[in-house]
């Protein structure tokens, strides 16, 4: 295994810590009633808002394996520092705060820091409170740091400083970053097929860091709820049913330029034959791309079953046939051109604006997704060595042409 980096320099740690923080918040709003809000970075590196008004306060520490909290760490007073300017802020004993340490590292056996741990497994000593041994504690301490806290700290009187302490409780052996997937597929998605669990955390995290990204620079200024995880999460889940598909190329657009002038393939040249505007041959490429990238992904996560988009295909074909020959009932050899355009445009007008409303035509029942189904349709327009579907009644003759074939 490659040596981890020691570099001073190396920002590593603090983009962890940044990323756990979003993690951390999202697992705890998962175990949290459903109408607490979570801000980050706003008095602490997360702030929980109960139903009731009640406020949490939770400073994050991400520590190196086999890390302890001893009676002078800085990551427990920093935290103090922080706390009592908040304490002091919101009326002291009247404020309505809790104040929460998440450590991946675990509290010394040796520690008063045990008296802040949820079995409340303080020191042997119980004659003293929690406020007589951090007294004490802070009385050895040679740290300018610990030592300024300590100053503020003796300016509460002897109430305030037990109400305070104990508001304060130590989580420690909190998961580490990369446990925190397991840890909701584990609790929270049991009701998930377990080969689709990657999938939807994916997408959960996904929704959840964009929800985070408009906190913190502002354009979301309310909380996130624990509601609006539930609600994602069941969505993203009902998509991984067996009538289902999750659609994940909505609104999603190819890197490379739309051209729709002199774009080669054989499905545009087909809607140019016809005489189809350019922005409609635009939103043809943009089905396409979004039909076949999505299919695509299906199958690169196992989601269809065997011969699944053959059978689909075979659907829209037969269904396209039985269209089209009413649409071409009328024609014959001597049909004028702009007879076969119309009849043309026509028949693509039915693919593109109604094919969609039909249930037969989807892929599974609930896939409801337009450019799933005018994709597909482009897609066999685009079919090798000759389209499967056409729009104008004499293009599979003018493509043999074109390519020297007979037909």
């Amino acid at each position: 295994m490659a040596k981890a980096t020691t570099d001073k320099f190396s920002a590593g740690e603090q983009g962890l810590g940044y990323i756990y923080q979003a993690r951390l918040a999202m697992l705890q709003l998962l175990q949290l009633p459903e109408n607490t809000a979570v801000f980050l970075e706003k008095d602490d590196d997360l702030d929980f808002v109960d139903g009731e008004g009640g406020k949490s306060l939770a400073s994050l520490k991400h520590k190196a394996a086999g890390d302890r909290l001893t009676d002078l760490s800085t990551d427990f007073w920093k935290s103090v520092r922080i706390w009592l300017a908040r304490y002091k802020r919101d009326g002291g004993s009247a404020s309505n705060l809790r104040f929460f340490l998440f450590t991946t590292g675990s509290v010394s056996d040796s520690s008063f820091l045990k008296g802040f741990l949820p079995a409340q497994t303080g020191m042997d000593d119980e004659t003293k409170t929690l406020a007589e041994q951090a007294e004490e504690v802070l009385s050895r301490t040679k740290s300018n740091l610990i030592g300024d806290i300590a100053e503020v700290f003796k300016k509460l009187t002897s109430t305030e400083k037990q109400d305070f302490l104990a508001r304060i409780l130590i989580l420690d052996g909190s998961p580490r970053i990369e446990d925190i997937p397991e840890t909701i597929k584990d609790r929270h998605m049991r009701s998930i097929r377990r080969e689709h669990r990657n999938s939807v955390f994916e997408r959960l995290e996904g929704w959840w860091n964009d929800a985070v990204i408009k906190q913190l620079t502002g354009s979301r200024n309310e909380g996130i709820f624990g509601y609006e995880v539930s609600d994602k999460l069941s969505a993203l889940s009902e998509e991984y049913k067996l009538d289902n598909l999750p659609i994940t190329y909505r609104g999603k657009e190819p890197t490379s330029e739309i051209d729709t002038e002199n774009d080669p393939r054989t499905f545009v040249v087909q809607l140019r034959e016809i005489g189809v505007s350019s922005n409609r041959i635009r939103n043809a490429i943009l089905d396409y791309y979004r039909a076949f990238e999505q299919r695509s992904e299906w199958a690169r996560e196992n989601l269809l079953v065997s011969g699944e988009i053959e059978d689909y295909e075979d659907r829209l074909f037969d269904e396209w046939g039985r269209y089209r020959d009413v649409v071409f009932e009328e024609l014959d050899d001597n049909s004028a051109e702009n007879v076969l355009l119309q009849a043309g445009r026509q028949l693509y007008t039915w693919a593109d604006q109604q094919s969609g409303n039909y249930e037969s035509l989807r892929i599974r029942a609930r896939v409801t997704e337009p450019y799933v189904t005018r994709g597909s349709f482009h897609i066999l327009a685009d079919a090798s060595p000759e389209p499967r579907v056409y729009w104008h009644p004499r293009f599979l003759d003018r493509l043999g042409q074109l390519l020297g074939v007979a037909k």
